[in-house]
């Protein structure tokens, strides 16, 4: 309460030492200056009081409309793209076909971002280039050419070779 009190004794000398140097240098009339100065006397006055008001709200019940207003607090939402490369490498552990024909396309793709971006090589176009950085592992999933599977059905790839997969990649 003491707080509040200075602060308020502090707006109060601010507007009054403000009212002494306008009316020192009369920038405008005596009777203008005079308005503004009751003028922001009584804002400093609304604001305490509104301040004060503030914590006495256990006598006062939120109206419908307050309640309406505030709405339901929404929990956070996944971003759809994590929610979608979550999907697509679950798919790809179980399926060899998922695999082939949705999760290492998506991989390639940003292979090809990545050694365009940090490297200067093209995929399709400088394949030797791509695979000396990549690696023979991860060069075998991710070239080109890869034939399509003969048992779409098969287990995929297990999730410690898709980490690492990521992590050459995050390398590049």
């Amino acid at each position: 309460m003491k707080a509040e009190r200075r602060r308020l004794l502090a707006l109060w000398a601010g507007a009054t030492l403000g009212l002494v140097i306008a009316l020192g240098v009369r920038p405008v009339s005596v009777a203008t200056i005079a308005a503004a100065y009751v003028l922001v006397l009584t804002a400093i006055a609304l604001a305490a009081l509104t301040r004060a008001t503030r914590g006495m709200s256990e006598w006062q019940e939120v109206s419908q409309f307050e309640r309406a207003l505030r709405g339901a607090v929404d929990a956070p939402v996944r971003p759809p793209e994590l929610v979608r490369a979550e999907r697509e490498i679950t798919l790809g552990v179980a399926s060899v076909g998922h695999l082939r024909t949705r999760l290492l396309p998506i991989l390639r793709e940003a292979a090809a971002a990545r050694l365009a971006a940090h490297h200067n090589v093209e995929l399709e176009r400088r394949p030797d280039a791509a695979r000396a950085l990549l690696g023979d592992e991860a060069w075998q999933l991710l070239r080109p050419d890869l034939p399509p599977a003969e048992d779409r059905n098969a287990p995929g790839l297990p999730l410690r070779r898709i980490h690492g997969l990521v992590d050459t990649l995050e390398r590049l």
